[in-house]
């Protein structure tokens, strides 16, 4: 069994956290991310059964056109990488973000000035 036929995640030890009937609830996929942030770390991944995954399509079809959403694999929603799971019915969030510090841009500018040589010839009156 190679890692690409195995199921992510098991949905034996992950239940599903949301379940649509008919149509796509992007508020509410946006409040289980709200809920899984801790400390700056978000999910990294959305996982989306079949179902799901055609309620997205229907969804981003509407939105940016039929053709625009040719497949979802590779894709990012919310902000999250989603991912297909071979399944009817699935819709979790997983994995971690790596935290990116912002770094402050004055930080990263070269000295073009020596501050030992400045501050002999600061004008002063």
């Amino acid at each position: 069994m190679n890692n690409h036929d195995l199921l992510y995640p098991d949905r034996v030890s992950v239940s599903s956290e949301l379940s649509f009937e008919r149509i796509w609830n992007g508020e509410a996929v946006s409040n289980l991310i709200r809920s899984k942030c801790d400390h700056g770390e978000t999910p990294a991944f959305l996982f989306l059964g079949r179902r799901e995954a055609a309620l997205l399509r229907k969804h981003l079809a509407q939105s940016f056109g039929d053709e625009s959403v040719v497949t979802l694999n590779g894709s990012y929603h919310l902000g999250l990488k989603v991912v297909m799971i071979d399944c009817e019915s699935f819709l979790a969030t997983g994995g971690r973000k790596t935290q990116r510090t912002l770094q402050d841009p004055m930080s990263r500018r070269p000295a073009w000035r020596d501050d030992i040589t400045d501050t002999l010839w600061t004008f002063r009156i």
